[in-house]
């Protein structure tokens, strides 16, 4: 069976646009292969080093996310980053022989270098972090890696190291990874903007339901539907955007119409959204309740899961340290 590998950063409770950008995939994907998941502390690090006192509490939360949407322990490996010291090793021994020009050319590098003008990221870790990265991939024999458009720059520089690792030391230990890209339903913040949390524009999967009514009835529409009488425009409306993700085909043709000709008004159009999102987070809601009620030591529920990750990755580091005649 083939191996896929991912993880997510600790960096607070998840939100729909995690539900359906990632973790729908990964549910997908638990079914057909072998799949290690894994809750990146260590990268959280590389952008919040100077925060870290948050990282254990968001790593508590994000599992039980993980969870509630139906991951399941039986079908796929969940494990702590930094819990498995064979990462620090075998990214240390990966840096040894990555050019920097490979990390300095990476586009998501430069990017968020650029974008990021509150914080210092002239640090080692911030610019490594597609060594890192690799390592995480090639530690289990990942054929696959599920990532955005954005992330495949760092799977081809993985790809790149695998490469050169063979070559210098005349071996074969890693399996050279390849990204999946997944079609991503288009979930934008409910300004229309990108969903993030820095924007507050987000819905969280174990929010109140009430809240997120209240969210939902305060979503941007259409600019230029003022008044009910309007006709507007779906393709320029957020909300349907969403009614593209959660709703049937007769509701988006009757939402259309109904909004281009106005005789619905907006507050109908976001009733029928919100009654889908409640039908997708109720049953999330109830399960993270019931893990809630049941795991009182995270690192304990898994670790399990860990000793597996942790036996696997020291019998790899034994092939590498053979292969670099250490």
């Amino acid at each position: 069976m083939e191996k896929v590998l991912s993880g997510m950063r600790p960096t607070g409770r998840l939100h729909i646009g995690h539900y359906f950008g990632a973790l729908k995939n990964w549910l997908d994907l638990q079914e057909k292969h072998q799949c290690f998941y894994f809750v990146a502390d260590w990268h959280a690090l590389t952008t919040n080093y100077e925060n870290p006192e948050d990282i254990i509490e968001n790593r508590k939360q994000l599992v039980l996310d993980w969870l509630s949407v139906g991951l399941d322990p039986d079908k796929c490996n969940m494990f702590v980053q930094s819990h498995n010291i064979y990462h620090a090793e075998l990214s240390l021994l990966l840096s040894m022989l990555t050019p920097v020009s490979w990390l300095e050319r990476c586009p998501t590098y430069k990017e968020i270098k650029q974008e990021t003008t509150n914080k210092d990221l002239s640090n080692l870790g911030f610019l490594s972090y597609p060594v890192i990265m690799t390592a995480d991939i090639v530690m289990y024999g990942a054929t696959y890696v599920p990532v955005g458009e954005d992330q495949l720059p760092h799977i081809e520089i993985s790809r790149e190291i695998v490469r050169r690792f063979h070559h210098l030391y005349n071996c074969n230990v890693f399996v050279e990874p390849k990204g999946v890209l997944t079609e991503v339903p288009r979930v934008p913040g409910l300004d229309g903007r990108k969903m993030s949390k820095s924007y507050n524009n987000y819905i969280s999967l174990s929010e109140d339901l009430g809240e997120v009514e209240q969210k939902v009835k305060k979503m941007v529409t259409d600019t230029n539907r003022q008044r009910l009488k309007d006709p507007g425009d779906p393709e320029k409306c957020p909300v349907f955007d969403y009614h593209k993700v959660f709703s049937t085909e007769e509701e988006r043709e009757y939402i259309t119409t109904g909004c281009t000709k106005a005789s619905i008004g907006c507050m109908e159009c976001k009733m029928i959204l919100f009654k889908h999102i409640q039908e997708l987070l109720t049953p999330i809601q109830d399960r993270r309740r019931k893990f809630e009620a049941e795991i009182t030591d995270i690192d304990e529920f898994l670790k399990p899961m860990q000793d597996r990750a942790n036996e696997e990755a020291a019998c790899m580091m034994e092939k590498v340290r053979k292969a670099l005649k250490i």
